[in-house]
């Protein structure tokens, strides 16, 4: 275990496809999604702690979830959780950290990468990652995990990549969400994966790019070099932080930089970001029926995710492919057909109702 291998887990979404569980006070990175024991962001820190030393590993997150993460991650120190004072999307908080990790160690090679993803196979995982690791250590690139896609799927991003003998690929172009038929030719072609948010380079080769590419921010977060890793940092960042422009690291570096590669994965993944995807990770029972925490007594029922406090009884009798959530306040029964609705739902939910069951 290298003493320069670091890792930041994003962990400040709201994640409001998986609402009523998920809200702002409370996003899904925090729960127990899959019924394991283990939240979201607890089974990432286990995974990535096989190969990365625990105390090398950052929270960046939003400052009201601060207590959550250390009440969740007791084994870490406040010095690892880092906070954004205000939300600017993912290429602020990855400069920030990384600024913050380089006054630490000069050094480092680091992973970026979602605090509540799925990954089945997490040997294969750890493999892939040593890998991409190593490959970083030796030369200047920026490198992302890129996942076989197995159906033209047009949630996720795409990553065309040139096709070389080589198990690392250089990256030709990244494609936004396309529409279906985009993305049924992307999968015909064979040399497109898709973009799990899973990055990895040395701390030098990402911010010799946030140089070259976003100068402006780069000078913004310089000005407080001295204060980082210092009690003086928090009123720095207070102040500063929410001048950043608000673009995620796809934009600001990704798609401008001639040194970006790609590792075609070799474990499953998921990223778990609606209650269809959920369901299709989890076993089921009679009925193709996925259930977390309840008992059910169930009659001509199929195709259900169904999700209740601890242990509760439910009752279900012909319902085919619907989301069945109940939660304290809220009960939320909704086809999963319309599953990429739940944020409208959640936005008319706070009309009517107010924010406290948002």
């Amino acid at each position: 275990m290298s003493k320069n291998y670091y890792a930041i887990l994003m962990a400040g979404g709201i994640g409001s496809r998986f609402w009523p569980v998920s809200t702002s006070e409370f996003p899904k990175q925090f729960h127990d999604m899959l019924g394991t024991g283990e939240t979201l962001i607890q089974r990432t820190f286990k995974r990535l702690a096989k190969l990365i030393p625990e105390e090398n590993i950052f929270i960046l997150t939003n400052e009201r979830y601060n207590d959550l993460v250390l009440e969740q991650l007791p084994q870490i120190a406040q010095r690892q959780v880092v906070t954004e004072p205000a939300m600017r999307n993912t290429a602020p908080c990855i400069l920030y950290a990384s600024m913050k990790i380089q006054k630490e160690n000069p050094d480092a090679v680091m992973v970026v990468a979602p605090s509540d993803h799925w990954i089945e196979d997490e040997d294969a995982f750890i493999v892939n990652l040593e890998h991409s690791f190593k490959a970083c250590s030796q030369e200047d690139m920026l490198m992302t995990l890129g996942i076989k896609p197995t159906f033209p799927n047009t949630g996720y991003g795409y990553i065309q990549y040139e096709a070389v003998e080589n198990a690392i690929k250089k990256v030709s172009q990244f494609t936004e969400k396309p529409d279906y038929d985009t993305a049924k030719k992307f999968l015909a072609e064979g040399n497109y994966l898709w973009n799990a948010g899973i990055f990895i380079w040395s701390v030098t080769s990402i911010l010799k790019a946030f140089k070259e590419y976003q100068d402006e921010m780069t000078s913004l977060f310089a000005k407080g070099e001295i204060q980082y890793n210092t009690a003086e940092e928090k009123s720095f960042i207070d102040e500063h932080y929410p001048q950043a422009e608000n673009i995620s690291i796809d934009y600001a570096i990704l798609e401008k930089a001639s040194n970006v590669y790609v590792l075609p994965a070799t474990f499953d993944w998921n990223d778990l970001g609606t209650w269809g995807s959920l369901y299709d990770k989890l076993d089921k029972q009679e009925g193709n029926n996925a259930v977390v925490n309840a008992r059910v007594l169930l009659e001509d029922a199929e195709g259900n995710m169904i999700r209740t406090a601890n242990n509760k009884v439910v009752v279900v009798d012909g319902l085919k492919d619907y989301i069945v959530v109940d939660k304290e306040d809220v009960l939320l029964i909704y086809p999963k057909a319309k599953e990429q609705d739940i944020k409208k739902v959640l936005t008319n939910v706070k009309t009517t109702y107010g924010d406290k069951y948002a």
